[in-house]
């Protein structure tokens, strides 16, 4: 009897926890999630930039969370992920700062929440080597060879501003060139070295240059840098030369020049500006200077400097000097030309303004004449001649007026100059 009851009690409780499993399953199929999951993911990446994106059409604001961990570490019974961005309103989070290894594998995984509420994780494997883009060469620069050009190529950089060949070893360059000209063959030059020269170029012509990066191993291919145009050069001829080289030695001459001579020059010049050889006379000294032999300056007070120091100077000019020239004895016994005798036995003048020489001149001495003596002017009349003097006596008397200008002349000076 008593078993018969457990039987019962125990068909009971099973009947009871089957009706309440079938009730949870049909309320679950009924009750939509919460929220949708992003969708879209995908990774964003140039060299080791990486970028996760999604898309989310709802139109009601919510925040997203981003997670990663190590692909090898999803066998633990519990893996460790390290969140990146939480509770962040953008569609998108930045992985660079990571520093994630380039040839490691990683989960990324990325779900909505709002109001405490969260969608589904959506998970996204990511392998740097596989997956990340290679760039375009960080700069190209272009410089002419003659009639080749030379093309130097930067390596695209990472993150840490380090060479991409570091991280991919076997990345090429492919080189496109062409004539700047419409309807030129574009040519093609693949390239590992960061410097090349592009031979068999025309000279004298404008060619443009464009490159990409490369790497086979996983077949990556960057975009083409911009064209760069640059003109190729000529054989530089032999005048050319010769002139740098002249143009050379003179610089390197002046410059021997100037770095001998140039010391010496700035001495003189120096000692010539503040020891001139030429020094001021010393009554000038005496003046500007408490001594001649003193090089210290007078200073003067308020009384000295009003006073006027001057001296009364007379300049006049040296006084004309009459010269009188006696003829020689010979010419006192003989007539003279310019003179006839008379019935009393003087000789008279026949012509006082004859052009004969006076024998009065001047020296630019003083005015000294010599009178003739008392005893000498007779008045016989007898006597061929008065004195040595008569004819110079005559001279003076027409010779009177201009005399007297001249001595007035003189007597005009300068005075009262102040020194």
């Amino acid at each position: 009897m008593a078993s018969a009851v457990n039987v019962l009690f125990l068909l009971w409780s099973l009947q009871n926890i089957v009706g309440l499993y079938c009730i949870a399953a049909t309320t679950s199929e009924r009750v939509p999630a919460e929220l949708d999951p992003p969708h879209n993911v995908t990774m964003i990446t140039l060299n080791t930039n990486y970028t996760l994106s999604w898309k989310w059409d709802q139109s009601q604001a919510v925040n997203f969370t981003t997670q990663y961990v190590r692909k090898y570490e999803l066998k633990r019974k519990i893996p460790n992920w390290f969140t990146v961005c939480e509770e962040m309103s953008l569609r998108s989070c930045d992985l660079t700062a990571l520093d994630l290894h380039h040839l490691g594998t990683y989960m990324l995984r990325v779900r909505a929440n709002i109001n405490g509420r969260h969608s589904d994780w959506v998970q996204l494997e990511f392998f740097p080597d596989k997956d990340a883009a290679v760039g375009p060469p960080a700069n190209v620069d272009l410089a002419p060879a003659g009639s080749d050009l030379d093309v130097s190529i930067s390596d695209p950089l990472t993150s840490t501003n380090s060479s991409m060949k570091d991280l991919l070893p076997y990345m090429y360059y492919n080189i496109l060139y062409w004539e700047r000209s419409a309807e030129t063959q574009i040519q093609t030059l693949r390239s590992s070295a960061n410097f090349v020269t592009l031979p068999h170029l025309k000279a004298w012509t404008w060619y443009c240059v464009s490159v990409q990066s490369s790497n086979d191993y996983y077949i990556k291919r960057s975009s083409f840098t911009q064209p760069q145009c640059m003109q190729t050069e000529g054989n530089t001829p032999w005048w050319q030369i010769f002139l740098c080289f002249l143009a050379s030695l003179v610089f390197c001459f002046l410059l021997m020049l100037l770095l001998l001579y140039g010391p010496f020059w700035c001495y003189k010049t120096l000692k010539a500006t503040l020891y001139p050889s030429n020094q001021l006379p010393t009554h000038f000294m005496e003046y500007l200077c408490d001594s001649p032999s003193s090089d210290v300056p007078r200073l003067l007070t308020p009384d000295s400097q009003s006073e006027l120091l001057c001296d009364k100077v007379s300049v006049c000019p040296e006084p004309a000097v009459l010269e009188v020239h006696n003829p020689p004895p010979e010419a006192l016994h003989q007539p003279s030309p310019g003179l006839e005798p008379d019935s009393s036995g003087r000789h008279n003048r026949q012509d006082s303004s004859s052009s004969g020489d006076s024998g009065v001149y001047s020296t630019g001495g003083s005015a000294n004449l010599r009178q003739p003596n008392s005893s000498q002017t007779s008045t016989g009349t007898g006597d061929l001649w008065q004195g040595p003097f008569d004819l110079e006596q005559v001279k003076m008397q027409e010779m009177t007026p201009g005399l007297k200008t001249r001595l007035l002349t003189a007597d005009k000076c300068i005075k009262d100059m102040c020194v």
